[in-house]
């Protein structure tokens, strides 16, 4: 189910500065300015409403989180619950990740969360596609060296063409799991939409790659 757009959300995002980042391509090469430290950066694209990254921000104190998401609606929904925690080693970014070139130098990210990616089921569409050859081209790019890709998702389709792609572009596989909620685990940490499918008993696919 799409959510309500809100009315003016790009306007309303600005409540939320210096949590959310505004023309960011000005950070490019000034992340570890704006962090105040040489800590890794970890990118989630498509961060829906950060429940996932800001969790994990919160977990991991010495690394650098980057969320990533290209509807301004969705983007607000997340800096209105997560501005009420203190997360010092989190930004938020309403931005297109076809030009993360324009956002990050070469080798300067050192992992990308692609969470339950919209999996674009048509051919026509298949650019469109998180794990399509020219966002894994973008990813080899800013990604440092060893550095990895991980990878949940709901839909076998997708998770099937994903495998291929990282394959066919040269990553390594490191860890492979067919029906990661099997076994409970509390370690695990979960999306929204994650928590909804996990309630309906529906299989998530994961996978974690690397250069």
């Amino acid at each position: 189910m799409r959510l309500r757009k809100i009315k003016n959300a790009k306007e309303k995002l600005t409540e939320f500065a210096g949590l959310v980042l505004f023309d960011p391509n000005q950070y490019k090469d000034k992340w570890q300015e704006e962090f105040k430290n040489n800590n890794p950066i970890h990118l989630e694209i498509g961060m829906g409403k950060g429940q996932f990254i800001a969790r994990q921000a919160e977990l991991n104190p010495k690394i650098n989180f980057i969320g990533l998401e290209i509807e301004d609606s969705i983007i607000l929904r997340a800096a209105r619950k997560i501005s009420t925690q203190s997360l010092s080693n989190l930004r938020l970014i309403n931005y297109n990740a076809l030009n993360l070139n324009e956002l990050f130098k070469e080798k300067s990210v050192s992992k990308i969360y692609l969470n339950f990616s919209d999996p674009w089921p048509k051919t026509r569409h298949e650019k469109r596609r998180l794990t399509s050859d020219d966002f894994l081209n973008l990813y080899k790019k800013v990604l440092v060296e060893d550095g990895i890709i991980e990878m949940k998702t709901d839909n076998r389709k997708l998770f099937e063409y994903s495998i291929l792609k990282f394959n066919e572009h040269g990553f390594k596989f490191l860890d492979l799991n067919l029906n990661l909620h099997e076994v409970e685990n509390p370690e695990i940490i979960t999306t929204e939409y994650e928590d909804k499918f996990k309630s309906l008993n529906q299989t998530i696919y994961y996978v974690q790659v690397k250069i």
